[in-house]
């Protein structure tokens, strides 16, 4: 490929994952190079007025984890928020042209599946039963939960907690076995 240079890449269209979306939602695409503190600014500040109850914020290949952190900030910002999230592929068509011309190469037509996630944000109550939903607070109630649980284990380390007893010798082959009783 050392012959060719990208000269054009097109974003085939291809329809929203999530059905009956609003057709004043606002749509926040989300690309690699955007500014996150720039699509928080505006999307919270269009969430907060009262005639707006949802937004879809949409990101493709390198934006996907952009688009994550987006929606997690809006959602510590703006609490009871309702999400649906959603994950497809895009197509992308890449136009390679030769770099020297004289060469007697050929143009070349690349077309890619790119990972895309598309996330709406929602005041109002969604369809529970939908795959990709998450309640309001759900993801607070599974960080306590981990929290509980990683306390716990620290807890039992520092106690001693392997349930060998104070010598604390294993033997077995290192392997996480518990050693053999003698029959004694």
């Amino acid at each position: 490929m050392e012959n060719y240079q990208k000269t054009k890449i097109t974003e085939l269209p291809c329809p929203l994952p999530i059905a009956n979306l609003r057709k004043d939602i606002i749509e926040m695409k989300v690309k690699e190079g955007s500014k996150i503190r720039n699509l928080m600014g505006y999307a919270i500040g269009k969430m907060e007025s009262a005639n707006i109850r949802e937004i879809l914020f949409t990101g493709t290949g390198k934006a996907v984890s952009k688009a994550i952190t987006c929606v997690e900030i809006m959602k510590r910002r703006l609490k009871s928020l309702h999400q649906i999230t959603k994950l497809f592929y895009k197509q992308v068509e890449e136009l390679w042209e030769p770099v020297v011309s004289e060469a007697g190469l050929d143009s070349l037509t690349v077309k890619r599946n790119l990972p895309a996630i598309c996330i709406l944000l929602s005041k109002d109550i969604l369809h529970k039963n939908e795959p990709g939903y998450q309640a309001p607070g759900s993801f607070d109630a599974l960080w306590i939960h981990s929290l509980k649980e990683e306390g716990q284990a620290q807890r039992k380390k520092r106690q001693g907690g392997d349930g060998l007893g104070k010598g604390g010798k294993h033997h077995g082959s290192g392997r996480g076995e518990r050693p053999k009783k003698s029959k004694s």
